[in-house]
């Protein structure tokens, strides 16, 4: 294919603004988010995809493709390798090669894929919680043998139970899971943090889900990859990522694993090579090289809505929520309501995530990757609701 989106995107990387407020209408687009509650007085803000356009050079790239017309079987593009490399090394200071990398078409079957591949039968898996159903679905599912391991608030930033951490390992433990940002609660765990687990899960393989990385809210604070902090740790751990969460094309079906060590690589990539897992689609491809080449104008816009919205949120709720360090997803505590903060407030005409999905029943979580106005009359049905009149 002649490609037509190189020096054609140029403008979208120069200082432009960008319309997150303009509403988009998103129901009977086969939306899962959306199409649940069709037909009811609802507004949902359950599932972790956001209500915004994809960048203009993610939209162009798309085009362009269409308009070639030939969607046959597509190989891994070596140009999107080269990106990621890149974009590593610039964003994280972490230099990483391009034979590391193995393409999924989600971070989700990589975390299916960690459990049944590098644990053996007999085997046991650390899981936080609360998290990202996926992270305990993966061991269940497998099936592994696995220990829950809590988060705690701590100066309002969900982290890890350390002491629970180490008395949780076992002679059989193989694999810990980490998902950093942190989902549901939002924390950007830091180097020192990290550096205390990766010290703790020593003997282990780190299983990192790192999606939202791209999503830091807070301007003091940056991802740290748990595999770029030694050569001692990237060779025991499986990076898991994805543009899909940031630029908002998780339809598309693009994702990687980053993974030094060619044994372990070989070990979680035999079924990806032979076909039993398939390979992205084209337009998740087209849309990832889009989005790093010429989409970082964009999503720090998005990256500055969202801090507004979180700020709306966390000021206005009326209920208990940590800070949100990134990500769209606010952890509310609703243990001081009648019933689950998922049924309560569907009743009211606002969808969440139930809290009981992470591990954490008392609790919701409420995805604000949506439009400024949309979020302002779902937090007003909310307070209403719960006590906390929100001013209109």
């Amino acid at each position: 294919m002649g490609r037509k989106s190189g020096p054609a995107f140029f403008c979208y990387n120069r200082r432009v603004s960008f319309d997150f407020d303009a509403p988009v209408e998103r129901h009977g687009t086969w939306s899962t988010r959306w199409d649940r509650y069709a037909g009811r007085d609802v507004i949902p803000l359950w599932v972790a995809d956001s209500d915004f356009r994809a960048p203009p050079a993610v939209l162009a790239a798309f085009a362009a493709r269409i308009e070639h017309g030939v969607f046959g079987y597509t190989t891994p593009p070596d140009a999107l390798r080269e990106a990621i490399v890149e974009r590593m090394q610039r964003r994280y200071g972490w230099r990483i090669e391009a034979s590391w990398i193995v393409f999924l078409p989600g971070v989700v079957p990589g975390l299916h894929l960690a459990a049944r591949k590098l644990v053996p039968a007999d085997g046991h898996i650390l899981v936080p919680t609360p998290v990202y159903q996926h992270l305990k679905r993966a061991a269940e599912l497998a099936p592994r043998d696995h220990t829950d391991v809590p988060l705690v608030l701590q100066e309002a930033r969900w982290v890890l139970d350390e002491d629970r951490l180490q008395g949780a390992l076992r002679p059989q433990s193989r694999l810990f899971f980490l998902c950093n940002p942190q989902n549901p609660g939002g924390t950007v765990f830091r180097r020192d943090e990290l550096e205390r687990l990766a010290a703790i899960t020593r003997e282990l393989i780190i299983v990192s889900d790192e999606i939202h990385c791209d999503l830091v809210l807070d301007a003091g604070k940056r991802h740290v990859p748990i595999a770029s902090l030694d050569p001692a740790i990237s060779r025991r751990t499986v990076t898991l990522m994805s543009a899909n969460k940031a630029f908002n094309f998780p339809a598309a079906g693009c994702a990687w694993a980053i993974i030094e060590n060619v044994e372990l690589r070989r070990a979680f990539a035999a079924d990806v090579s032979a076909h039993v897992l398939h390979s992205p689609s084209v337009f998740g491809y087209e849309a990832t090289l889009a989005a790093f080449r010429h989409g970082d104008a964009w999503l720090e816009a998005q990256i500055e809505y969202l801090r507004g919205n979180r700020d709306v949120v966390e000021s206005t709720v009326g209920l208990p929520v940590a800070h949100v360090e990134a990500t769209y997803l606010a952890w509310i505590d609703c243990s001081s309501l009648a019933q689950s903060g998922y049924e309560y407030f569907l009743e009211r005409g606002v969808a969440l995530s139930p809290g009981s999905q992470f591990g954490a029943p008392r609790f919701a979580r409420l995805n604000f990757g949506t439009q400024r106005a949309r979020l302002a009359e779902a937090l007003r049905r909310m307070g209403d609701a719960a006590g906390h009149p929100v001013p209109r």
